[in-house]
């Protein structure tokens, strides 16, 4: 069992952290996030630093008591320096374009897939086969850069597709004569 609930998250300068009604609040130089605290656990400011008990010993309190801990500090990473996540496209063809509020992907289809930029997240291509997502909350980047490898996953042949830049492509043999 994990025991990362026992230790403070620690709280940079340039980042406070508020706690009110139930309610955790984050701000620092990349935005504000909050987080609806649950029952089962109890948060506590003490300096710079977050400490996170469970309110009982019960299992579901036990696994809340590492899950809120694990998400103040993606939290407060977060506000402080940002999350980012490149993606690579891989294809003759492919490529990507920022087109105003909206992500532009040529995936070899017969149509351009448009896909709108959420406002929490900021996209950019280097290249015409790069893309980098940033933001301050870790779920967000990660679901928008889900959301867009799953317009054309890489498939296990050629590799073609939209992979994360640290992705590993197992690879399968073609077919034989």
């Amino acid at each position: 069992m994990s025991r990362v609930g026992k230790y403070p998250v620690t709280v940079p300068n340039g980042v406070t952290v508020t706690i009110a009604d139930g309610l955790l609040t984050v701000k620092g130089k990349m935005g504000a996030l909050t987080l609806p605290l649950r029952d089962e656990v109890e948060a506590s400011i003490d300096g710079d630093k977050v400490w996170v008990k469970p309110r009982s010993e019960t299992k579901f309190a036990r696994s809340m008591w590492g899950t809120t801990r694990a998400n103040i500090r993606n939290m407060v990473v977060g506000v402080g320096d940002g999350f980012s996540r490149k993606l690579d496209l891989v294809g003759v063809g492919y490529k990507a374009a920022v087109q105003g509020a909206n992500l532009n992907l040529a995936l070899g289809y017969s149509h351009d897939v448009i896909y709108p930029i959420p406002s929490d997240v900021q996209i950019k291509c280097e290249s015409p086969t790069s893309i980098t997502l940033s933001g301050a909350s870790k779920q967000r980047v990660g679901q928008v850069a889900s959301e867009i490898r799953s317009f054309r996953s890489p498939e296990p042949y050629k590799g073609k597709g939209v992979k994360y830049a640290d992705e590993r492509i197992l690879r399968k043999e073609g077919k034989k004569k």
